[in-house]
């Protein structure tokens, strides 16, 4: 008998691509109009001193109104962090531009009034814990977009910013997820030219590196969690605190490496999850912050650190599929255009105790990729299947390693 022989690679597809999506012009214009149409009612509101008047406060059957007290720097905060490498990108004479540009203006007139005491729509940073969190996500749209969210700020309005961030190192975070809250808020200070800490950055990055479990992910803590706070927090802040502090500090520039090996391990699981139907397991807590658990691949896709074999085209297919299913299902949004608490669709009973409506737009943080031009081959790749796709398609595939 003579040996065996495996298989050929086959580069065909049971269903083709073409007559299954979109062009990739049509796919950035569809990414632009839901960030546009996420973040419009936020920032128009903030920008006139009114979030506080017109943002409603849902939420789940786990939680209180207390919530209010959390829910307007939550919505700004997260906003931020997902529109900014998109507002990076500057002015074009496109329509895009355009709208990107009247964001962007609109995002500083939020600011301005969310962290100036004397306006009527100042927002809280220091009562409870909550703060903390939303903070940061605030401190990490400016790390990713200074020049659009900092330069342009009049000097008062960036003296309120820095008292507004230095006024969390009050709350003490949890040993979890959240100390890269405090990392993330002395990394934006630093950035901005303001007296940084170095102790809470040393902690996460130290605490973070001894809770690594393996195969790309991190418990958040010593336990492993099920759910996606590696997408959500742990691995998009570990990458922009090391990008940021490693210029000044060799000791945290010799950790990129191998944060940024682990990152693109667990933005190759994240590509393999999306089924072939562009959906995702419902796993875990803080469901409500829809494809924002997908942010750690589109951040990958933003660096040009893709894992080997995975592609911008059928990353960009994939997250657009899953974009697709969960903007489409009914009642996201509610009549005046708020997002409603759900993970496809109204369904406030996955709401846990800390989800209210600014909770919500964490979902802005899965679409980062807009910070890549339009030009960019993440934008201009024709389709491709992505690996789920290809799988159940009955394409002979390599096999999965861990690393």
């Amino acid at each position: 008998m003579g040996a065996m022989r495996p298989w050929p690679l086959r580069a065909e597809r049971s269903v083709p691509v073409t007559t299954q999506y979109g062009s990739p012009a049509d796919d950035r214009r569809y990414w632009v109009d839901v960030m546009t149409r996420i973040a419009t009612p936020v920032l128009e509101s903030a920008a006139a001193g009114r979030l506080r008047e017109r943002m409603p406060v849902e939420v789940g059957p786990a939680a209180t109104n207390a919530r209010a007290a959390y829910t307007h720097l939550e919505a700004l905060g997260r906003v931020f962090t997902g529109i900014a490498p998109w507002l990076e990108l500057g002015v074009d004479p496109t329509p895009e531009g355009a709208m990107l540009d009247r964001l962007a203006g609109l995002a500083r007139g939020g600011l301005s009034h969310a962290t100036d005491p004397q306006s009527p729509d100042y927002v809280n940073f220091t009562k409870g814990a909550q703060p903390l969190v939303d903070a940061a996500f605030l401190a990490h749209g400016i790390v990713r977009a200074p020049t659009a969210l900092w330069e342009p700020l009049d000097p008062t309005t960036k003296a309120n910013v820095v008292r507004a961030l230095e006024s969390t190192r009050a709350i003490r975070p949890s040993e979890s997820n959240w100390l890269l809250f405090s990392a993330m808020i002395e990394t934006a200070l630093h950035s901005v030219g303001a007296d940084w800490k170095a102790e809470p950055v040393d902690h996460a990055l130290g605490q973070h590196e001894s809770w690594y479990k393996g195969d790309g992910v991190y418990g958040d803590g010593a336990s492993f969690h099920w759910d996606y706070y590696n997408s959500f927090v742990i691995q998009p802040m570990l990458l922009d605190v090391s990008r940021v502090l490693g210029d000044v500090r060799p000791d945290i520039a010799a950790r990129v490496p191998e944060i940024v090996k682990r990152a693109r391990r667990y933005a190759a699981i994240q590509e393999r999850m999306i089924s072939p139907e562009g959906t995702f397991p419902p796993i875990g807590r803080s469901l409500a912050y829809r494809f924002g658990a997908l942010q750690l691949l589109g951040q990958m896709a933003l660096r040009r650190e893709l894992p080997d074999g995975v592609t911008p085209a059928q990353v960009r297919t994939a997250m657009t599929a899953v974009i697709r299913r969960m903007m489409e299902a009914p009642r996201t949004f509610d009549v005046n255009g708020w997002l409603t608490i759900g993970f496809a669709g109204h369904q406030p009973a996955i709401g846990e105790g800390y989800i209210s409506t600014g909770s919500l737009y964490l979902c802005t943080a899965g679409l980062i990729a807009l910070g890549l031009p339009a030009s960019d081959e993440f934008w201009t790749a024709e389709p491709r299947d992505w690996t789920s796709r290809r799988a159940w398609g009955g394409e002979n595939l390599r096999a999965d390693h861990a690393v």
